[in-house]
Order: structure tokens, then sequence, then C-alpha cells
């Protein structure tokens, strides 16, 4: 089995790597709106975050169907079956669009919405500014996340790197032209990065859409071959997969976001402690991001076969090298963490010293906190691979909110722990998580009779 894991390790990084780059590019994108609107005003930041966390509700909602695409695909693939691969991403660039519509009215009465929440109407109302052009983004948004998986599915990965750095890249030149009205442009501010938000979705469109049609080796799948003709089969298949992963995802981001308003509850610096500490967690779990998906391609290729000691070669390789991304990031928290948390601070600031102390100490936690958290969002991808993604989601809201959330709150609070007790009831949650879904993933693959022994 040697000889054969190493090939896997080997394919498992060729595909990974360029995932786990396009995903930290991702990240690089909404972290230049952030600085660049912070350097603008203080009145665009808030509204830029606000309207920011808005769109991600329905965008990870969305990605759920984009996601789906992702397993299907690799499937047909492993079966080599071309008119397969097309019609589930034809599905695909269908159910991306009609819910990208669906949610067009919500981005346009937002202002409405996020008042009814409690926000301060200035606030709701220059969010609602922002999402009127930034929404119409969410079409381009998540048929670019279809064509991501269609593409991946078809290990044709390094696209979607370039692609994404590239946005990354026009996105920042975008906000200093349109923001601050540099070179002779107007200056528009939150609307100028609502603008360069819509025009990078747009071009990284065409760019992938261009790529899938045209790129090496894609005629064959004749991507917009009866694009206008319904398939409703796949369409239902589609959809059945992909709408438990837009709530397993839509819960998981749920969770931070609670865990984030408990510590505002214990004041400015554990909040600005924690936002610091898990800017810099979120960084590491891109990549364990990446190679989940490539676990899901590589499962489901060898899934569509019905070969089973790839399939447990394919999910042994991604579990070892998400192993070992978990120990290097250990070892830079651990060893670096205050040179780390300096990053974020301004020195002169006079509550600096006691966020630089509790961010350094959220950062030791973090090296449990990721172990599991890398674990669960493994085992997540290698269960897509499967094509399994309803029990997953409840096995995931389960261990989110009815184990970490409690836990988090009781440790935090009822024992007075502090942050400490917040962060360890997060790992509580995601281990039990972990557990769940990696046994569950291990009985399927004993079990299927698809698979053969």
């Amino acid at each position: 089995m040697g000889i054969p894991l190493q090939r896997d390790f080997g394919r498992t990084l060729t595909l990974g790597l360029p995932l786990v780059g396009s995903q930290l590019a991702q990240v690089l994108v909404g972290l230049t709106d952030t600085v660049m609107l912070g350097w603008y005003s203080v009145p665009a930041l808030a509204a830029v975050t606000l309207g920011a966390s808005f769109f991600f509700v329905f965008m990870v909602v969305g990605s759920g169907f984009a996601y789906a695409v992702l397993p299907m695909s690799a499937e047909a693939v492993g079966r080599e079956d071309e008119v397969r691969a097309r019609r589930v991403a034809r599905m695909g660039l269908w159910l991306s669009v009609l819910f990208g519509a669906l949610v067009l009215p919500a981005f346009w009465w937002s202002g409405l919405l996020l008042r009814a929440a409690g926000q301060d109407p200035q606030v709701a109302l220059d969010a609602q500014s922002y999402l009127r052009i930034a929404g119409l983004g969410m079409i381009p948004a998540l048929l670019t996340a279809t064509l991501r998986s269609h593409l991946s599915a078809l290990e044709h990965t390094r696209i979607v790197l370039w692609a994404t750095l590239a946005a990354a890249a026009l996105n920042g030149g975008l906000n200093w032209l349109l923001i601050f009205g540099n070179w002779g442009f107007p200056e528009l501010g939150l609307e100028g990065a609502a603008i360069a938000s819509l025009g990078v979705h747009t071009l990284t469109l065409l760019v992938l859409a261009r790529y899938a049609t045209h790129g090496p080796g894609m005629a064959r799948f004749e991507l917009l071959k009866n694009l206008h003709r319904s398939d409703w089969p796949i369409f239902a298949e589609i959809f059945r997969l992909g709408w438990p992963i837009g709530l397993t995802h839509l819960a998981e981001s749920g969770l931070f976001v609670a865990t984030a308003l408990m510590m505002g509850w214990l004041g400015t610096v554990p909040l600005a402690a924690h936002g610091i500490a898990i800017q810099v967690a979120m960084i590491g779990f891109m990549v364990h991001m990446g190679l989940s998906a490539a676990a899901t391609v590589r499962v489901g290729h060898a899934w569509g076969r019905g070969d089973r000691p790839a399939v447990i070669r394919a999910a042994v390789a991604a579990s070892l090298l998400s192993a070992v991304a978990v120990l290097v990031a250990t070892a830079l928290y651990l060893g670096a963490g205050t040179q780390i948390v300096a990053l974020f601070l301004d020195s002169a600031d006079p509550q600096a010293p006691a966020i630089l102390v509790l961010g350094v100490h959220l950062l030791m936690l973090a090296a449990l906190f990721q172990l599991v958290d890398a674990g669960q969002v493994m085992a997540l991808g290698m269960l897509r691979g499967v094509q399994d993604t309803r029990a997953p989601m409840v096995l995931a809201i389960v261990s989110y909110w009815v184990l970490g959330l409690p836990a988090s709150y009781v440790l935090g609070f009822v024992f007075s722990w502090g942050p400490s007790g917040i962060w360890l009831g997060l790992t509580v949650g995601l281990a039990a998580a972990a557990l769940a879904l990696g046994w569950r993933f291990v009985s399927l693959v004993r079990a299927d009779a698809r698979v053969r022994p």
C-alpha cells in the first residue's frame, strides 16, 4: 500500500495546494475591503462590516448548491461519464441563478431588515447603499463557485488559484481608485467598494467560464451545450445534496458569530483579542478547507469507480496532510504568538498591552482548537465525496449548537473562565463534530455495497 499511498499524497497535494491558495486569496479580498474602508472612515468601516456579514449569510446558504456540484461531478469523472458531468454543472448554474435572483429583494430592502434587527439607523442605511450594488454580485459569485467546483472535480485547480489571485489584486486596485477617488476617478467611498466587489465577481466569472469552455481538455465536456434546457432529475439531485451543505455552513458560521457576541459581553479587550485570534486561526483554517475540497474530489473519483481501497487511501492522504498543517500552525502559534498578535495592534493604543497578552493566550488555545476544527472540516469533505450531506448536517448542528454553544456559555460565565472558557466550549463542539462525522464516514465506507471490498 506504500507506493499507492505515496501516489495519493502527490495527487492530493497537486490538487489541494491551488485550492488552499485560492481560499487564502479569497480571505485577502475581504481583508482588503476592511483595511481600505478603515482608512477611509470609521462609519464606512462599520457599514461594510454589517453589509458584508449580511451578504455572507446568503452566500454560505446559496453556495451549498455549488459545493454539491463538486462530489457529483467528481463521481461522474470517476465513472468517465462526461455527459453527466456536464448535466451536473449546467443544473448547478441554474440553481445559482435562481437562488441569487430570489435573494435580490433582501439586499434592496436590507435597511429595513437591519433596523428591525436593532442596528443603528444610519449604519443600516449606509449598509443598504452598499448592498444595493454589491448584492448584484450574488449571482456571478454563485456562478463562479459552481464553475470552481466543476473545474476542481476535473482536477483543473491552477486556473482557480490564478483567477482568485487576480481577483484579489483587482479588488485592491479598484478600491484604491473608487473609494478614495485616485487618478481622476470619482470618490465614491462605500459605494466605490461595492462597485469594486461587483466588478471582481463578474470578471472572475468570465475568466472561469472562458477556461471551462475553451481551456485545455475542456471542449469534450461541452459545458454550454443545451444550457437553456431543463434537467429536472439532476436539478432535484443537486438541490437534495446542496441545501444541507448550505445549512451546515450557516450553522458553523452562526456558532462563531454567537461566540463573538458572548466575548463582547466581557468587554472591548476580550472582543478585540478574540477577533485577532480568530482572524489568525481562519488563515490556518483555509488550508484545511482547500485540503477538504481536494478530499471531496479524490474520494468522489474513487467512489464513482466503486474502489474502496482508493477511497480509503484518498481519505488517509488528505487527513495526514491536514495533520501536518496543524503541526506547522501549532509551532507558529506557540513560538511566535507575540509577534503575530502584535502585527494587528497599534503600540500607542493604551489597551494594546492587555489585548496582546490575551491574544497570545488565545493563540495557545488555538493550537487545540484548530486540531478539532481541521478534523471536522476534513470529515465533512470526505462525506461530501460519498454524497452524504443530510445526516452530517444534523450531526454538525447538534455538535455546534446543542453541545458547543452551551459549553462556551457554561465554561465562560457559569465557571467564570472568561475568554478561555468560551474558546474551550467552542473546542468541545468542534471536537464532537469531528468525532461524529469521522465515525459516520468510516461506517459508510465499510457498509456501502457500491464500493468493492
